[in-house]
């Protein structure tokens, strides 16, 4: 007996000394962390967090739709939202600063920059950013019936003189037949978050929803593009307020 207690002291004494080493090899990284930290300039921080909260998104929206087979995902929103800005980060975490006016689609497949280091197989992620301007958003309608998801940005810093603008493309998008039909799942990405300034998400999305709402009333009717307006707007109803339709 007295021989089983001590065997059974030795491993509680070893389980201890095991715990105290990992303890410690927390704290160093917890420290070493917390220096990185405060070495990087807040806008390169927010940055990256941003691109890594996003990449996890992006994984998410593609596991849903999985069964559809598709990699594809959409950038959308106004001209100057940061779309290619988006773009680039994602694709090779490269920086763009100012604002990047695209003329033509930005288009490739690859492994999330994020997702690189990952063990394992990784899957890549077919990325297409839309221009924004008026004369070329015609395009989205090359993409659409084949995206696995959509996102729509938005810049946090300058959204009340954009907000109308905005919502009437969101709208266009949400009431394509294409959108309707198989449900694409819609993240709404408020860019430039870390400003002083900026509105928060919240008051993005109470806003969009309103002028929404004012664009259903004040238009009479859906494209014959769209299957009916009752399925499509009692659907563009569920998916403005589902968890599917996420902001960021």
């Amino acid at each position: 007996m007295s021989f089983k207690m001590d065997e059974m002291e030795q491993w509680k004494a070893k389980l201890l000394e095991g715990f105290e080493y990992g303890k410690s090899k927390v704290q160093d990284a917890v420290i070493q962390a917390q220096r990185i930290i405060q070495e990087t300039p807040d806008v390169q921080l927010y940055a990256a967090i941003g691109v890594v909260i996003l990449t996890i998104l992006l994984s998410l929206l593609i596991r849903v739709f999985k069964r559809k087979k598709s990699n594809t995902v959409v950038l959308a929103g106004l001209s100057g939202s940061g779309k290619t800005v988006l773009f680039y980060q994602l694709r090779d975490g490269s920086s763009h600063l100012g604002t990047v006016t695209s003329m033509e689609p930005n288009e490739g497949t690859f492994v999330l920059h994020t997702e690189t280091m990952k063990k394992g197989k990784v899957k890549p992620v077919h990325l297409v950013d839309v221009p924004g301007h008026s004369r070329l958003r015609p395009k989205l309608d090359e993409y659409l019936p084949k995206a696995a998801g959509l996102v729509f940005l938005v810049d946090a810093l300058e959204f009340l003189p954009n907000c109308r603008a905005a919502a009437e493309y969101l709208y266009d998008i949400l009431t394509k037949e294409s959108v309707v039909k198989r449900k694409i799942p819609l993240l709404i990405v408020c860019n430039k978050c870390e400003k002083v300034t900026a509105h928060s998400k919240d008051f993005i999305r109470k806003q969009l929803e309103k002028e929404i709402e004012k664009l259903r009333a004040s238009r009479t009717g859906i494209s014959d593009a769209d299957v009916t307006s009752e399925y499509t707007l009692g659907w563009l109803d569920s998916h403005l307020h589902s968890p599917s339709a996420r902001i960021r």
